[in-house]
């Protein structure tokens, strides 16, 4: 018999599953079979390859969704991996496999903390629901977004969003996200008069006409940030121009260049500012902008609040709020309307060859998620 806890041996039983973007490979069923048998409704919501759904357990307000992802990134050479990356195991107390820190742990957090806490309060207020996708490590279009526009064309409505992401850095727990940073990309395409490197009278080139202006765009001061977000940063992620050989000025130059911005900026102002730029210096573009998520903070209230209390009663320790790190499918939910948290395991191995965490933080965790639970709605 083995001697791991409900929510170790959940955890591995979806790690094993091979669920790589955007595949679920089973994962859902496996935790719509475990809500179902406390008493939540699901709703299996397909939308094109990408397989997700809505478990609710209430008919009232308010909701306190646990907010999450069954897919998993590629794990590279398997020959690179201490252990098959989907076959879990714990190793001198670390669990071991593909989705360990993000985020499968965080998934058998939650269903095992709603287990216990529906057995003790099986006449709980509001309603608990779920909200699972197998699209956020893809293009993140067919997930989430798409289950929200679902749940918001029947107005239902989330009041707190507790995501898995791994959001601790030395301890589980340490670290909140209460909030994200915005994300703008850009395809620049700058166009000019392609001809012999001898010549250039008859030729124009675009590198040598993009340059000043993305030296400017690097140098500008976009806002100060503020209290939770650092200030706007600018950052040119790839260039690209030429047709390879050394005698040819090139036709056009591509530039792709991404803003994470703060509450300070919009997209639409960051936009503006850029093309202005652009323009001053008389260049012949073209532009495609995407805005794959608008900035969110949860400053204070309930949900701060419950999740402040409930990691330092689970583990003594004083949580940071934080609005470090990436994008997270929380962009898709705040801006419903819901407070929007990120509480998950240490993030130090998450994408990496050999991903794990420390399996006794599982269960503490889970201790954590139903703090919240017992805060919000017991």
């Amino acid at each position: 018999m083995s001697n791991d806890s409900a929510t170790l041996k959940l955890a591995k039983d979806l790690i094993a599953q091979p669920s790589v973007t955007p595949e679920d490979a089973n994962c859902q069923e496996m935790m719509i079979a475990r809500l179902e048998a406390i008493g939540f409704k699901a709703e299996r919501l397909r939308f094109d390859d990408v397989d997700n759904f809505w478990a609710r357990r209430g008919d009232q307000g308010p909701v306190l969704a646990f907010a999450g992802h069954t897919d998993v990134v590629p794990t590279g050479p398997h020959d690179q991996w201490q252990n098959p990356p989907f076959e879990p195991k714990v190793i001198d107390g670390m669990l071991h496999g593909r989705g360990a820190a993000d985020m499968k742990g965080s998934l058998a957090a939650m269903v095992t903390a709603c287990e216990r806490f529906v057995e003790q309060h099986p006449d709980h207020s509001g309603s608990i629901a779920f909200l699972i996708t197998s699209d956020e490590e893809g293009p993140a279009i067919n997930g989430t977004v798409k289950v929200v526009e679902h749940l918001e064309a029947r107005n239902e409505k989330i009041t707190w969003c507790l995501v898995g992401e791994p959001s601790s850095t030395n301890e589980v727990g340490d670290v909140v996200k209460n909030g994200r940073r915005g994300s703008l990309g850009c395809e620049l395409v700058v166009k000019g008069i392609q001809g012999h490197v001898a010549y250039p009278h008859l030729a124009k080139n675009p590198i040598h006409d993009a340059a000043p202006a993305l030296a400017r765009l690097a140098a500008e001061h976009w806002d100060d940030g503020n209290d939770f977000f650092p200030p706007t940063s600018f950052q040119i992620s790839n260039i690209n121009g030429g047709t390879g050989a050394t005698n040819v000025i090139p036709g056009e130059v591509k530039v792709v260049f991404n803003f994470r911005f703060s509450t300070e900026s919009t997209a639409e102002d960051l936009k503006a500012r850029t093309e202005a730029i652009l323009n001053e210096a008389n260049l012949d573009y073209d532009i495609n902008w995407n805005l794959s998520g608008q900035p969110f903070l949860t400053a204070e209230g309930k949900l701060v609040e419950a999740a402040v209390k409930a990691i330092q009663a689970t583990t003594g320790r004083k949580t940071e709020l934080s609005t470090a790190g990436g994008t997270s499918d929380g962009r898709f939910i705040a801006p419903t309307g819901a407070q929007v948290l990120e509480l998950g395991p240490v993030n130090a191995t998450i994408h990496k060859v050999d991903e794990h965490i420390c399996a006794a933080d599982l269960d503490t965790l889970s201790d954590m998620y139903e703090g919240i639970l017992q805060h919000l709605l017991a």
